[in-house]
Formats: C-alpha cells, sequence, structure tokens
C-alpha cells in the first residue's frame, strides 16, 4: 500500500477517534450541565423555603414549634411524591439533661427503579428560645443570609428538600429509596431519634448529614464523640463545729475521687476528661452529706470510651474515706464519628465533582468540634457516612450572627445532586 495512502488511513482513523471522544464527551457533559442549569434556578425556591423555616421557632423544648415545622417539611416532602410520616418518639434514651417531652421526626422514602439506598438526615430544633426570633429575623444582606437556626440546621432541610425537588425535575429516579429523616432533638443529644437513625442507616450505601460545612463548604468525616460523667458521693451530716467526727465528710471524698481521676485524659490519642462542675454542702456549720461533680469527655473512637467508663468505674473504689459511698454514671451523649475507606472514597468523588464547575471542595477527616447525629449513624452503617453536605455557614448558637452564604446554594444543590445520581447509576462505587 503507498505511504500516502496509509498516512491518510492513520490520520482518517486518528480523526474519527478523536471526534468519537469528544462526542463521548459531549454526552457526559450534557445531563452534568442540565444540572447545573436547574440548580441555578433552585436557588430563589430554596431559599423561599428557608425564609418559612427559620419563621417557625422550633427550640428543642419547644413542642408545639416543633410540631409545626414537622408538618411544614411533612407536606413539602408529601408534594414531592414520597411516602412521609410525622413520627413521635418511643425508644428514648434519657440523659441526665432530657426534657420530659420529646419532639417529633419526619421520615419519607422515595422509591426509585434502581438498586442503592442513600440516606439524606438533618435537624429540624434549634437551641434557641421562644421569642427571639424577632431580634432574628430571616433576611439577606449582600451574599449572607441571616436568620435564626439558618445554619444550624434549617440550611440542611432547605437543601434536602430542594435536592428532591432537583432530581424530580431531571427525571431522575434511578436510586432503590431515597430516605429522608429530619428530627427535633440534635440540640440536646437526639436521645428520642438516636435509636432510629442508626436502625435506618445501618443498611445504607450511602448516609449524607446536612450540618452546615463551615465558611469553606468542608466535608467532614470524623467527629468528636461526647460523653458525660457523674460522680455522686453519699456522706454523713454532722455538726461542723460541736460534732464534726459524727459526720462522713462527703466534700472530702469527693475531692479525693476528683484528684485521682484527674489525669485520664490521654492527649496523644483524642480522649480528654475534664472535671467541670461541683457542688456540696448545705450550711458553712455541717459536715455535707453530699457531694457531686460532672465531667465532659471526649473521644475519637468509640472503644475509648469503654476504656474511660471501665477506668472510672476502677478509680472509684479507691475511697478517702470508707464509710462514704459512691457512685458515678457515664453518659455517651454522643459516639465519635470514625472515618472509613467508603467514606474517603465519596468525599474524593465530590471532589471531582466540585472541580468540574471551577471549586475546590476541601475534606477533613481530623475531628474538630462538637459531635453530630452522622455518628448515629455510622454506628452500624456498612456503607459510608459524611457529615458537613449542607451550605457555607457562620456564626451557629450565636444572638444575632448566624448566617449562610448565598454563593454556596447551587455549589451545594449541584454537589448533592450529582452525588445521589453517580451513586445511584454505579459511576460512584
Amino acid at each position: 500500500m503507498p505511504r500516502s495512502h496509509l498516512a491518510s488511513t492513520f490520520f482518517g482513523t486518528l480523526i474519527a477517534s478523536l471526534w468519537l471522544a469528544s462526542a463521548a464527551t459531549l454526552v457526559h457533559a450534557e445531563p452534568v450541565a442540565n444540572v447545573h442549569a436547574l440548580a441555578q434556578k433552585e436557588q430563589q425556591p430554596l431559599l423561599d423555603t428557608l425564609r418559612d423555616l427559620v419563621n417557625i421557632e422550633s427550640g428543642s423544648k419547644d413542642i408545639e414549634g416543633l410540631n409545626q415545622i414537622a408538618e411544614r417539611i411533612a407536606g413539602q416532602l408529601k408534594q414531592l411524591g414520597g411516602t412521609v410520616e410525622i413520627l413521635q418518639p418511643t425508644d428514648i434514651y434519657r440523659l441526665d439533661d432530657t426534657p420530659e417531652k420529646i419532639g417529633p421526626a419526619v421520615h419519607a422514602v422515595f422509591k426509585g427503579t434502581g438498586s442503592k439506598k442513600i440516606m439524606l438526615i438533618a435537624h429540624m430544633d434549634t437551641v434557641y428560645l421562644k421569642g427571639m426570633l424577632k431580634d432574628q429575623p430571616f433576611r439577606i444582606d449582600g451574599d449572607k443570609a441571616y436568620g435564626l437556626g439558618i445554619a444550624d440546621d434549617k440550611q440542611g432541610i432547605a437543601l434536602i428538600l430542594h435536592t428532591v425537588a432537583l432530581l424530580q425535575k431531571l427525571n431522575f429516579r434511578d436510586y432503590g429509596t431515597l430516605t429522608v429523616l429530619t428530627n427535633g432533638d440534635e440540640e440536646i443529644s437526639s436521645p428520642g431519634w438516636r435509636s432510629t437513625i442508626t436502625k435506618l442507616a445501618s443498611d445504607q450505601d450511602v448516609v449524607f448529614s446536612f450540618e452546615g460545612g463551615g465558611t469553606d463548604g468542608t466535608l467532614r468525616l470524623a467527629t468528636s464523640g461526647i460523653g458525660s460523667a457523674y460522680l455522686t458521693v453519699h456522706g454523713k451530716s454532722s455538726h461542723a463545729g460541736a460534732r464534726p467526727e459524727g459526720g462522713v465528710n462527703a466534700l472530702y471524698e469527693l475531692s479525693h475521687q476528683v484528684l485521682q481521676m484527674k489525669d485520664l485524659s490521654k492527649p496523644e490519642q483524642g480522649l480528654k476528661l475534664n472535671w467541670t462542675v461541683s457542688k456540696s454542702g448545705t450550711n458553712r456549720n455541717v459536715i455535707p452529706a453530699e457531694a457531686t461533680a460532672q465531667a465532659d469527655a471526649r473521644a475519637l473512637k468509640v472503644s475509648d470510651f469503654d476504656e474511660l467508663q471501665k477506668a472510672l468505674q476502677d478509680k472509684i473504689k479507691n475511697r478517702l474515706l470508707p464509710d462514704s459511698r459512691v457512685e458515678l454514671k457515664f453518659e455517651v451523649r454522643r459516639p465519635p464519628l470514625e472515618p472509613s475507606e467508603a467514606s474517603r472514597r465519596v468525599a474524593a468523588y465530590g471532589k471531582t465533582i466540585y472541580g468540574e464547575i471551577g471549586l475546590s471542595l476541601k475534606v477533613d477527616e481530623k475531628a474538630i468540634g462538637g459531635g453530630t447525629d452522622a455518628a448515629f449513624a455510622a454506628l452500624q452503617s456498612k456503607g459510608a457516612v459524611v457529615e458537613g453536605m449542607g451550605l457555607s455557614a457562620f456564626g451557629a448558637h450565636s444572638n444575632d450572627a448566624e448566617y449562610v452564604q448565598v454563593g454556596s446554594i447551587v455549589p451545594r444543590l449541584y454537589l448533592t445532586t450529582r452525588m445521589i445520581m453517580d451513586l445511584s447509576t454505579g459511576k460512584l462505587k
């Protein structure tokens, strides 16, 4: 065959191959473009939902407000085609500060045509007291939307609702089930809904938790576990001046116990125990018959809390006053969220998706700050659990500075929607 014909054939084949590759790229880019365009159109409806949610006060102990916001969320999920229930708690893990009544949860399931199980979680309750809305109403100032509880966590609820809406507009149903759970007790350590979160999350392929991503939108694969230790010493009262020897000084025993427990922290592995509150006595001239103390505990591994509880129970056996009685109670208010290979893989894919719209995405595997409901989801989950899927936000729990960044709405809608789509279709494995 002549060289010119060989060259012609070679270049023709090369051009055809390049064209096919380009065409394949265009075919792939088209649905991505659709997602981004629809995400842009969804920004204002999301802000409208956020306004409505902020205007409903829903403190953790405000049952009336929690019922109201639950009805609002359930109504929107029903309009989107979900099978929706407003649940009341039946399995309550009572902590030292658990109120008598616990707020509801909204549970919704969307059934698709595929096999993957995906769960989206956020919480409805806030730390604020009823009546504080007037001092922090919903408002938009430049790129910031302010409001009571807007960052923690009403933005998370709005983002979930409008991600589901976006999937509906894309006519995407390739997931197996899409489960939504919003609970009303996160700010008081989720005593009513922790077991439900763990149970529902146990067979999910991925759980996305929509706490805010901080000002830079960081995804979090780890959070600290939070524990509390309660020490109670029973002694015997007596006149402090006339007959102190007739008493058993609970304050002395408490002091002994706290001092012998002061070095149980292991900072090198993220385990911390600090005694923070103590009370004893009734009168200056009475030997105290009872004394109490509380400690704050933090851990990065579930097993560290188990070891700490054992160490505390061993310590109280050593008493200064043999006639005193010492009791110790330990609460795991939240387990730690530990990073897994599955969560690393999902978060890394998120970086790729953000790159498609020219943005970088941070992923943090080091636990900082407080715990979240994502840790309850991860206790028995076989799949990935990713925290911080919410909007970029700042000022949670503050009186007048809580806001979300409006500019993060479209990127986060795009990220969440694409993650769900690509997980459902096997692109994210």
